[in-house]
């Protein structure tokens, strides 16, 4: 099993696959972001976002009105006070803009990006291996560190 990294300014950009997995605790990812979540309790690390990820984590509870898993990404992501959403501002979306014309980004994950490099955060995660194609990012792809217990539990 591999390690996550992130920069030395104790800033982690987290992308909503993160979120979900480990709130809904989904092996084998839950396990490696378990040593994150670690050291954000210790202090060491702190967690950003885009405000998106909220939209996005709140998909499947609505849909399947489960109130307490909306609850609990809510908690997660408004109060919890190491973790950080960062607004989709104008100069976000220009940026948005300029990656999907660039890396032909989705827009979710131009946002994403942007919101990530607008804000001076490069140490970003996800298990999305398209962010690759953002070269000014230092993007962690969690299925290229742990490998998945089968080819259905990440999102391409």
């Amino acid at each position: 099993m591999g390690e996550l990294v992130w920069s030395p300014d104790g800033v982690v950009y987290l992308d909503a696959n993160c979120f979900i997995y480990s709130v809904e605790r989904i092996d084998p990812y839950r396990t490696t972001l378990d040593t994150l979540w670690q050291s954000v309790s210790a202090g060491q690390v702190k967690v950003v976002t885009s405000e998106l990820t909220l939209l996005e984590v709140l998909v499947k509870p609505l849909k399947v009105r489960n109130t307490m898993l909306a609850t609990i990404y809510r908690a997660v992501l408004q109060t919890a006070p190491d973790v950080q959403m960062l607004p989709i501002t104008q100069t976000v979306l220009e940026e948005a803009a300029k990656l999907r014309a660039t890396t032909s980004l989705k827009t979710p994950d131009a946002i994403h990006a942007a919101t990530s490099l607008v804000n001076g955060y490069l140490s970003f995660i996800t298990n999305d291996s398209a962010f690759h194609r953002v070269s000014n990012l230092a993007v962690t792809v969690l299925h290229e560190v742990v490998p998945p217990l089968n080819s259905d539990n990440f999102e391409e």
